[in-house]
């Protein structure tokens, strides 16, 4: 046997024979019951960094433990290859998107393949690839055909660095996720798809086993409200509008409306504003327009607006009612119109006080003696200063009220989401072409699917313009219309990157499928996905969409279940020098260095030992070399042979085997249910512990060679899933057949599991008093028997009357003296 563990040569070697041998590769017809083990897919950014293998190995961990447990598992992998930074590499470099983007794989691939993971690496997809965007535009195409893809004009985020559109999850406090910038608004035409339109169904979860935050964060992404939505009469010349319509959550309160509020971009404000007003609203216009919504809606900066000459009329009480812009009112939420209460909303009550406007208090609160209020009352109370409704509480006048609203015609009951559509366009060049032609006669027409995939030319001129490079490209703008083949032009926008990760793990199922993005009887067999692992982050972005494109599909017959990823599970972030690690930050650890010195299967096991998976923690070299050095022991502890000791008793021999058996068996038990419960940390040390056993057992050579073997055995068979490699090179080592990997999991026997000894808690009328051990077989009256036979129990029962015995089986005697 060898002598010293050189875990570079052993990994090469096993990889190697591996890939050859095709181990890994995956059968659509296998009998086992099959197991779809997905890891989000990286993007294409160069390096893979330690986060990136936190979020990997653990992960193909598991997978390996499931396809040792018997299931037939597919763990695929691929690559998110669309998108800004390969295009800003493009102008900084000027290397071309793709040229960099295939570098940037050929380089993680090796990175991933070093991890010595079970990819099955003939199924791998890259997204920036016609054969896998052809069926992107295919999908977008279903889309458009099912009334789901639309064009409408819309302000949107824009980046004036990237110079593009971003989704309002891609702007993270005001910046743009990508490159920091702070991101203004602008009018653009666009093309979305109808997310609202499964709203409700996306705030729903049942039948998935999802982390309780990520289902919180949807709902309320969704912000699905009920209410009533309430009409203010408008009587302005030159004006068609004849009414003002808002939404609120509390029409018990539409008797203290002191003023009306319009988002800066409502459509009316041009109509209404007066002439002396008209330079003051255009300027704070322009102001509103350099500014984030995350900015506009922050709670912490101080609320201004501008009135802009005009009134409606609130109907309820006949009252003429200002009407104002103020920034905090978004046009896209709601009907871009707020009915302010001053009196019961907080942001109302500022602007209130701010500009001294009238605050009528309309909601009593308990006690209230008809004075000012020092702050907004949002509580519920006593209906008062409106008319029929005085008297009533503000829950039922809400009814009451919603129904007057109803039977006059002023108003109706009615649901609002704070969801908006998705907007897919992006005005940028390395990304999918929209599938879509515009003819003067014809107007907007689809490419027919026999014509995908549109082609990225390979010629684009890359510069930050702020409009597509494709549309300065005449070889590919000028083009022919399908339906009556006159010249027409292509859409010159690509597809949201998020369109591509939508649907890419259906792709996995047959990836080389030219007919079709998927095999329908090959994507019943795998989906959903099982296990689905990755950041929290991808909550109202990846996540959401995934969800929502799966039940469009649903609905056009297109697959026949309606959710994505059965079980998710978020793992934490490894952090360094108590930072996320990121370029900007210098403190990026990169994988290669460890794998190149320590081997790989000391950083996949240290990944797992540093901190439950789901929180994360701090990498630190010195807790790699102690990984390091337990593979080292172990490896010591297989090769360096058995050899018994002098002469052992019979007796002494039974109880030591007895013993071995019974750990033996708990570490099975205990790494079997912490592996099914992604318990990572405690797995591994289960697996040390069980090292430290078998060493002793070895110094102490009590146990004969049959019960070492078989123990030994039994540790690499747990080892495998950790640390592939070493457990393959020992396996081989102790004389069985190739491979550890096609071996059947470990089966703990619970009898031979059980404790022979237990401690027993013996409480006096509960507390504390002693600890002992007893026999794990004790019955009730013997337990009570040791417990009064204790003699520090005695101390406190002496000359005292036993009123009664509690008796927890196996853990407690609470003895109730008198």
């Amino acid at each position: 046997m060898a002598a010293n563990y050189n875990p570079q040569e052993i990994e090469k070697k096993w990889q190697q024979r591996w890939a050859e041998d095709k181990l890994y590769q995956v059968s659509d017809d296998d009998p086992r019951p099959k197991w779809y083990a997905l890891t989000m897919f990286p993007y294409t950014s160069g390096d893979l960094h330690i986060g990136h293998w936190y979020a990997m190995a653990p992960s193909d961990v598991h997978a390996r433990f499931k396809r040792m447990q018997g299931y037939n598992v597919l763990h695929p992998m691929g690559f998110d290859a669309f998108g800004l930074p390969a295009e800003n590499a493009a102008i900084k470099r000027g290397i071309h998107p793709f040229v960099w983007t295939m570098q940037n794989i050929e380089n993680m691939r090796r990175q991933l393949k070093s991890m010595g993971a079970i990819y099955d690496w003939s199924r791998e997809v890259i997204t920036c690839l016609p054969e896998y965007y052809k069926w992107t535009q295919w999908f977008f195409l279903k889309l458009y055909e099912h009334g789901l893809a639309y064009r409408g004009k819309a302000q949107v985020n824009w980046c004036p660095q990237c110079q593009t559109v971003l989704a309002n999850e891609q702007v993270v406090e005001g910046f743009c996720e990508r490159c920091g910038a702070a991101v203004t608004r602008r009018d653009l035409e666009q093309w979305f798809f109808r997310i609202t339109r499964y709203a409700d169904e996306l705030m729903e979860h049942d039948g998935i086993d999802w982390p309780e935050r990520i289902k919180i964060m949807q709902r309320n992404w969704v912000g699905k409200s009920a209410g009533t939505e309430i009409s203010f009469t408008l009587d302005h010349p030159d004006v068609d509008d004849k009414e003002i319509r808002v939404f609120t959550t509390r029409p018990d309160t539409v008797f203290g409306v002191t003023f009306m509020v319009l988002a800066p971009e409502h459509p009316l404000v041009e109509k209404l504003t007066s002439a002396e007003k008209r330079k003051e609203v255009e300027a704070y216009i322009a102001k509103s327009r350099r500014q984030t919504e995350i900015e506009r809606l922050s709670t912490e900066r101080e609320k201004d607006g501008v009135f802009i000459g005009a009134y409606c009329l609130n109907r309820l009480n006949g009252e003429k009612v200002p009407i104002w812009i103020a920034d905090y009112v978004l046009l896209g939420y709601g009907t871009g119109a707020v009915m302010a209460v001053p009196a019961h909303d907080e942001r109302d009550f500022a602007f209130a006080k701010r500009y001294s406007l009238p605050i009528r208090v309309v909601v009593a609160p308990p006690d209230w003696s008809g004075g000012e209020l020092e702050a907004a009352y949002i509580e519920p109370g006593t209906m008062v200063n409106s008319d029929q409704f005085n008297k009533l509480s503000s829950e039922k006048g809400a009814e009451a009220i919603s129904g007057f609203l109803e039977n006059k015609g002023w108003g109706r009951r009615a649901i609002t989401y704070r969801l908006r559509d998705w907007l897919i366009s992006r005005q940028r060049y390395w990304g999918a072409p929209i599938p879509m032609i515009y003819c003067d006669k014809c107007g907007v027409v689809p490419v027919p699917e026999k014509d995908l995939p549109v082609l990225l030319p390979e010629d684009a001129e890359f510069k930050p313009t702020g409009e597509s490079p494709l549309k300065y490209n005449d070889e590919f703008v000028k083009t022919r219309c399908p339906k009556c083949g006159s010249p027409a032009k292509r859409e010159t926008d690509t597809m949201d990157t998020f369109m591509c990760s939508s649907w890419y793990f259906l792709r996995y199922a047959s990836p080389h499928d030219d007919k079709a993005a998927f095999d329908a009887k090959k994507v019943k067999y795998w989906m959903p996905v099982d296990l689905y692992t990755g950041g929290a982050e991808h909550a109202v972005m990846h996540l959401l969409y995934a969800r929502f494109f799966i039940k469009a599909l649903r609905d056009m017959g297109l697959v026949g279940f309606g959710e994505p990823f059965a079980r998710l599970f978020n793992q934490g972030v490894i952090i360094a020098e108590k930072q996320k690690m990121s370029k900007s930050r210098g403190n990026v650890i990169t994988p290669d260095e460890y794998v190149s010195e320590l081997g790989a299967d000391a950083v996949r096991a240290y990944l797992m030992f540093v901190a439950p998976w789901e929180q994360g923690g701090e990498w630190n070299d010195s807790g790699i070399s102690g990984i390091s050095r337990w593979l080292n022991r172990l490896w010591n502890l297989v090769t360096g042979g058995y050899g018994e000791g002098g002469k052992t008793s019979p007796a002494d021999r039974e109880k030591a085997e007895r013993d071995l058996a019974r750990f033996t068996h708990q570490t099975i038990r205990r790494v079997t249910q912490d592996l099914e419960k992604l318990r990572l940390n405690t797995m591994i040390a289960a697996l040390m512990e069980f090292t430290n056993y078998l060493a002793a057992a070895r110094d102490e050579g009590k146990i004969d060679v049959t019960a070492w073997k078989e123990a030994i055995d039994t540790l690499l068979l747990l080892l495998a899933p950790t640390a592939p490699h070493l457990a393959e090179e020992l396996w081989q080592q102790t004389g069985h057949d190739y491979s550890i990997h096609n071996q059947s999991w470990p089966k703990w026997d619970e009898e031979l599991a059980r404790d022979e000894e237990i401690t027993l808690v013996v409480q006096v009328n509960g507390k504390l008093r002693d600890r002992i051990a007893v026999p794990a077989s004790i019955t009730e009256d013997e337990a009570k028997e040791k417990a009064l036979e204790s003699p520090r129990v005695k101390s406190y029962i002496g000359g005292k009357e036993v009123l009664k015995t509690i008796y927890v089986p196996g853990r407690l005697v609470n003895l109730v003296v008198r």
